[in-house]
């Protein structure tokens, strides 16, 4: 459960404390930049010293909508790129239509780094190779306007990770749909057809990967149940 503002990551980490299972992230959205504060920043050390909470973010930019001005949109990333550093947490990051500045970035980081629901380009992409980040892939892939398969197939394998985005992005056969996380079987399916591999093969990997990016918090409550198959 991604965590787009200080209120709705308190949210998600209650229900990820109450509900066995779940696992949440602590961050402030691009888009919600505009409000970022010192007090942010405690208020979000607390939340990410919880056991159900494994990462920061949602951080990251997005210059095509820029809800937030661009500058407090770079202020509020470079802060939450620390913090999930000096905490020893992954930061799963938003990149939208700022490949330059997200690929800048990426290079300084210090902290392991998720590229979530990915679609940027060769400068992010490669930048994210050299930063050993996670690239998480989403139902976009199984559009018809997908076109960067490229980037399915040259992801190193142990990279590689799957999600839905919901309520955004429903895949393949469930476009306009409200997405939910079980659509999440449709990205691997794509992802393995895209990549020629086994759909169980995929299942393993990305599963592995999720543990070993989000620790032993995500892989406690990720049971055989619980996985993609």
């Amino acid at each position: 459960m991604i965590g787009t503002t200080v209120a709705d990551s308190e949210r998600a980490a209650a229900l990820a404390s109450r509900r066995p299972g779940l696992s949440a992230t602590a961050g402030v959205h691009p888009h919600e930049a505009k409000d970022w504060s010192t007090e942010t920043v405690e208020r979000l050390r607390a939340l990410l010293a919880l056991p159900g909470v494994v990462a920061v973010g949602e951080a990251g930019l997005d210059y095509h909508y820029n809800h937030s001005p661009r500058a407090a949109q770079r202020r509020a990333f470079e802060a939450q790129l620390t913090l999930a550093a000096e905490l020893g947490k992954p930061v799963v990051v938003h990149a939208r239509e700022a490949d330059d500045d997200v690929a800048a970035f990426l290079r300084d980081a210090r902290a392991t780094v998720v590229l979530h629901s990915f679609s940027s380009g060769p400068k992010v992409f490669e930048a994210g190779l050299a930063a050993a980040a996670y690239f998480s892939f989403s139902g976009m892939i199984t559009f018809k306007s997908w076109t960067a398969t490229d980037l399915l197939t040259a992801c190193p394998p142990n990279r590689l990770l799957v999600e839905t985005d919901a309520p955004y992005l429903a895949p393949v056969p469930h476009r306009g749909r409200r997405n939910e996380p079980a659509f999440v079987r449709d990205v691997a399916i794509a992802l393995a057809n895209a990549r020629g591999a086994a759909f169980d093969d995929i299942v393993q990997q990305t599963t592995a990967n999720a543990q070993r990016v989000f620790g032993p918090g995500l892989a406690a409550a990720l049971s055989p149940a619980q996985q993609l198959s």
